[in-house]
């Protein structure tokens, strides 16, 4: 058995600002430097034996607060970054009904439809996550491992391992910034969730998607 905690990074510039980050590399705000003070006391009596990260900074920030007690080579891992938003990187979300009407129905109404312009689709994304996820498992036999990622890919993930095909989405909810998913993946690699999003380390008025209801809609993706 592999036991996987999965955790979203930090809230970051595209969070305060109101942009779609995707991939665009932004840098960890205030306010998300003390959720991974929070993060960092967390994990401070977990004991993990592998760390891996997306490459994007705000995920590299919130591993190295993982790993604050624990002193692990962070590995670097391409396939578990965010969605590639394609056309919509670095958009304002107030902008979204005006420039991709049809596109933001998809992402609030079908996200399991929706394809960013000249970018990836949340299809590609879950596929994706699904592998690679596997085969951080199957690297990891019998350890405890921590993986840090990213909004729309832990969503499109969770999904996966609660045992629901991409096509059949029915919604996880998403993530709060430094927010950790507990999975377990048996010896045959079959992954099964523990506990999802959970946030109760961050102290009162650290978290993100609590600020307002228009966060919790529109400052998911990254």
């Amino acid at each position: 058995m592999v036991r996987i905690y999965l955790v979203r990074h930090a809230e970051a510039e595209g969070n305060v600002k109101e942009f779609f980050q995707g991939r665009t590399d932004t840098e960890v705000s205030e306010k998300g430097l003390r959720q991974l003070d929070c993060l960092a006391e967390r994990f401070k009596d977990i004991e993990i034996e592998a760390l891996y990260s997306s490459p994007l900074k705000r995920a590299m920030a919130t591993a190295e607060a993982v790993n604050r007690h624990h002193g692990l080579p962070i590995v670097t891992d391409s396939d578990i970054v965010e969605i590639n938003g394609g056309d919509w990187e670095g958009v304002k979300w107030a902008e979204f009904p005006e420039k991709f009407p049809r596109e933001i129905k998809l992402w609030k109404e079908e996200i399991n439809h929706f394809t960013a312009p000249n970018g990836e689709s949340t299809k590609q994304v879950y596929d994706r996550m699904a592998s690679a996820m596997k085969r951080i498992a199957a690297e990891n036999n019998g350890k405890t491992i921590a993986v840090v990622s990213h909004g729309m890919a832990i969503k499109a993930y969770l999904t996966y391992a609660g045992g629901i095909e991409w096509e059949n989405y029915t919604d996880p909810g998403w993530s709060d910034n430094t927010a950790v998913s507990l999975i377990e993946y048996s010896d045959t690699l079959v992954p099964s969730i523990v506990f999802k999003n959970d946030s109760s380390h961050l102290t009162d008025g650290l978290s993100t998607l609590a600020v307002s209801e228009w966060c919790k809609d529109e400052l998911s993706e990254e």
